[in-house]
């Protein structure tokens, strides 16, 4: 992302000034596709309407808040993931360790602050800065951001961060300390997500890796008319679940 100002001119947020209509967020040509967007904050409001209209944050330090509908958008079926045979392999060794655990929402706050640290590929830097780390918290103190999380050794060794609206779930970022750690939080998830009917997680943006993982690109009005009726379920009690390792290395779509 560049801090050099883009032409057309984008429309900026003051105060409760609304978002303005995804349907105008730039084209491939402005070498920003998607941005809609600029300024406003980040308050929890501001985040769920945000959200909800199928629009996120993303932007770098020394940046305005940046606002942004793709098309087209990343999403991952959950019936499409692709459990892995290094994946299944991998699941089945940690088992064995009785400290091993997937599980959500123990320490947020930690998976967040280790996403904002992991390295990158392509990247000197992270998109998560001090302000979105905070402003993540507090979502998830209001109960609409989430953590999937991989404890071995009584330690949180990977996992991933995630917004859930209703049952419309929008995955966030990632980090691991160990070899297919992220993977696992992510097919933690997706079990869960099966479990309850959710049919799609929202992953943004194509990435080499999420498609070997099974996500595809989806128009961004189909994904804003299935995101909608979704938001209308209610949605899991992430805390209480856990994920059985034994059982989610049997399951899913191998390749």
């Amino acid at each position: 992302m560049s801090g050099e100002p883009i032409n057309p001119p984008l429309q900026w947020l003051d105060g409760d000034t609304p978002f303005p209509p995804v349907v105008t967020a730039w084209g491939p040509e402005t070498g920003a596709s998607g941005l809609l967007a600029a300024g406003g904050d980040l308050a929890v409001e501001r985040l769920v309407s945000a959200y909800s209209q199928g629009i996120f944050p993303w932007f770098s330090a020394g940046q305005p808040v940046l606002w942004w509908s793709p098309t087209p958008r990343m999403v991952l079926q959950t019936g499409q993931f692709r459990m892995h045979r290094s994946l299944s392999k991998t699941l089945l060794r940690y088992h064995l360790n009785p400290t091993f655990s997937l599980c959500f929402d123990r320490a947020f706050d930690q998976v967040i602050e280790h996403c904002a640290t992991a390295p990158r590929k392509q990247q000197s830097g992270t998109w998560i800065v001090p302000a979105m780390v905070q402003a993540y918290q507090e979502l998830h103190r209001a109960g609409l951001a989430h953590s999937a999380e991989v404890w071995v050794n009584h330690q949180l060794v990977a996992g991933l961060y995630f917004v859930c609206l209703g049952k419309a779930v929008f995955g966030e970022s990632m980090f691991t300390r160990i070899t297919d750690g992220s993977k696992m939080a992510l097919s933690a998830l997706v079990s869960v997500c099966q479990k309850h009917g959710i049919e799609q997680i929202d992953c943004q943006q194509n990435t080499s890796h999420l498609a070997s993982l099974g996500a595809q690109e989806m128009s961004r009005a189909e994904f804003l008319d299935r995101m909608a009726q979704h938001q209308l379920e209610n949605s899991p009690d992430w805390p209480t679940e856990t994920v059985d390792g034994v059982s989610l290395a049997h399951w899913g779509k191998r390749s």
